[in-house]
């Protein structure tokens, strides 16, 4: 095995994090990134906060130090992939390269949803998943200061990308709008009461809301830019910038043209394995089964990024590991911290824990009457606590997150309830 050749599709933090996780597990076989950015692999969550706010420089994004993937012998490559071989196990670059691999992990991540909408190419129209996307956003938040008044911002999508740039365009003196088809914010993410609450904290700070309804296109303004937007209510909002936040699409072109499983993502095993035994998909771009979601689960987070790359090291090298680890997500918006664990998007019962309106408490939600996620405002604690418990499948009854005296720290000894199977 050590003679081998392993290469790495993508070079985000789930294609580095399986590309260290090898070193550490002991293979000292050849291990290659092949990536189609510029650059060392970097953070992207700072992209919608720090770095747009200019508190973080791009050599502060670097995930590793170029010196620590010399060392660890991790070979960086730069190149866009344009086809697999999987017969002759080879990846194909657009420069002529062809790459042999005894096994191939596609960490090709997603990017941000279009709208195929009238005047979508005009320019000010944004999307934020990638450094560069980050750098033209905020060029055109630069041009918008220039003209020295709260130029018109408009995000598209009342999601956690929307929100976060809700954050940063408040701070930097834009005025601001969210237009969210759904009925109210983050609908598929959040409980009703954590929802709620951040749609408040925004509202304070000047941003408006339009929800149920939706963009039905652009109009250009001054020197061709974009200038406004209808919406299907019938409305017109001005906009000199917008970005467009409505979901992401799984980066999977290149595994279905080589005909690999993919369904909204690369179809993968319990053990991140594809239909091709050579090759495994993690992060953003993979769909695999998981404990909580048998029909198949596709994560956009850090957290199961890291998870996953750790994972499929472990079985690149034979291991045979299930994925069940347990999803763990946060987002900061200006001064608030938010911090999930589970999935609650099934949910029917609720218990809130802390002040509501101090801006610090947990929502505990429960399904069938077990605990399935907690989310936690300006609670990191909670948010720790209900990682544990979930991981060791604890669970809490209701009627003891209701009551103000009820110690938490007692779950786990006499008064806990059965593990909670599956």
């Amino acid at each position: 095995m050590n003679r081998q050749h392993i290469i790495i599709l993508g070079g985000g933090q789930a294609g580095l994090q399986a590309a260290l996780s090898l070193r550490e597990l002991g293979f000292s076989g050849t291990v290659s990134i092949i990536t189609n950015e510029p650059g060392l692999p970097y953070q992207r969550p700072p992209l919608s906060k720090g770095y747009l706010l200019g508190k973080m420089r791009a050599g502060d994004l670097a995930l590793r130090p170029a010196d620590v993937l010399a060392q660890q012998n991790i070979a960086l490559i730069a190149g866009e992939a344009i086809s697999i071989d999987r017969r002759a196990r080879q990846l194909a670059l657009a420069d002529g390269q062809r790459l042999t691999y005894d096994r191939l992990i596609i960490a090709t991540g997603s990017r941000g949803r279009m709208c195929p909408l009238p005047g979508a190419d005009l320019p000010g129209i944004y999307t934020l998943r990638s450094k560069a996307d980050a750098d033209a956003l905020g060029a055109g938040l630069a041009l918008l200061a220039q003209a020295g008044h709260k130029a018109p911002v408009l995000i598209m999508g009342g999601g956690f990308i929307g929100l976060e740039f809700a954050a940063v365009a408040t701070e930097s003196g834009f005025a601001c709008t969210v237009v969210e088809r759904g009925t109210r914010l983050l609908e598929r993410a959040l409980s009703p009461e954590s929802a709620g609450y951040l749609q408040q904290y925004h509202e304070q700070r000047g941003v408006r809301f339009h929800l149920a309804t939706q963009v039905a296109g652009f109009c250009a303004g001054e020197q061709g830019r974009v200038g406004s937007v209808r919406l299907t209510d019938g409305s017109t909002l001005a906009a000199q910038l917008v970005l467009v936040g409505i979901g992401g699409i799984a980066n999977d072109e290149l595994a279905a043209a080589s005909g690999l499983a993919c369904d909204n993502g690369i179809r993968v095993n319990a053990c991140l394995q594809t239909s091709d035994d050579a090759i495994f998909a993690i992060g953003d771009c993979a769909r695999a089964p998981h404990p909580l979601a048998p029909a198949g689960l596709r994560l956009e987070s850090v957290g199961n990024a890291i998870d996953q790359g750790r994972l499929v090291a472990a079985n690149v090298l034979g291991e045979g590991k299930v994925w069940q680890a347990t999803p763990w997500f946060w987002s900061d918006q200006g001064r608030e911290k938010i911090q999930m664990v589970g999935l609650g998007a099934a949910c029917e019962q609720s218990v809130i824990r802390g002040e509501v309106g101090q801006g610090r408490f947990s929502v505990f939600c429960f399904q069938n009457e077990q605990l399935r996620a907690v989310e936690s405002i300006n609670r990191p604690v909670d948010h720790m606590m209900a990682r544990k418990w979930l991981e060791q499948g604890l669970s809490p009854t209701l009627e003891q997150l209701a009551d103000p005296n009820w110690d938490p720290k007692s779950l786990g000894k006499s008064s806990a309830t059965p593990p909670v199977p599956g």
